[in-house]
């Protein structure tokens, strides 16, 4: 059985760039849709945060007006609450070794943005999978998490790679862009990503050898099947 790591932020704000802390965490669906494709392609699932904290869903993924009506909000705070056990007690992300696990998976949120971008210990565990040719996911956020790995000469693991990630017009749409402190887009590019794009809100995701990325939310069960197809290929 393939094992699939959940790298999930615990941070539950993203510090704007006058020093004010906008609420977040992670995005519903794009922990919940996942999981479900993964577990029923029988992939196990185990869930990390830095230095296990319990991480925080954004509220506004629950909110009706956003994820489109009151039933799917129920079906996701349902979903939600039946992962309380892996979720209030995941792994610690400093112990997780690269040997267990044949892939990662990154889901978004703001959160990310303030806690995974710059994490030293997810970034030597994408460095060590991706040397490995194990597969590397992330989406709409998510993507910041690939920023920190790093090599101890500077280079980016993921330079030259085709990604794609929440663009800066979803962030000016979404009403944050000119206050946040950097744009994902922007900063995946200045890494050397190859930054592709489709419509705002529409779903998204581009596979590059075994680096897989979704640009939003819409785009999360698309991006969880590409890393299925190459598991099972793999």
């Amino acid at each position: 059985m393939p094992a699939l790591l959940i790298a999930l932020t615990s941070a539950d704000y993203w510090t704007l760039k006058d020093g004010t802390r906008h609420p977040t965490g992670y995005w519903a669906e794009e922990l919940i849709a996942p999981v479900r494709i993964f577990r029923d392609a029988g992939i196990d699932v185990t869930i990390a945060t830095p230095q296990g904290r319990r991480p925080v869903v954004d509220q506004r993924s629950l909110d009706p007006d956003v994820v489109g009506g009151a039933e799917k909000a129920a079906e996701l705070r349902k979903a939600v609450d039946a992962l309380a056990d892996q979720l209030d007690s995941p792994v610690r992300l400093e112990d997780a070794s690269p040997d267990d696990y044949d892939a990662v998976f990154v889901p978004g949120g703001h959160g990310p943005m303030e806690d995974l971008a710059i994490s030293p210990e997810l970034g030597r565990l994408l460095v060590a999978l991706a040397d490995a040719g194990k597969v590397v996911a992330a989406v709409c956020h998510g993507p910041a998490g690939l920023l920190a790995a790093t090599r101890p000469d500077g280079t980016w693991a993921f330079a030259g790679s085709t990604v794609t990630g929440f663009t800066n017009d979803e962030e000016r749409q979404g009403g944050l862009a000119d206050q946040a402190p950097w744009l994902l887009e922007d900063r995946l590019r200045e890494a050397g990503g190859d930054f592709r794009s489709g419509p705002s809100w529409q779903p998204f995701s581009v596979a590059d050898g075994n680096v897989v990325t979704g640009q939003n939310p819409a785009s999360s069960a698309e991006t969880a099947q590409k890393v299925v197809e190459r598991l099972k290929a793999g």
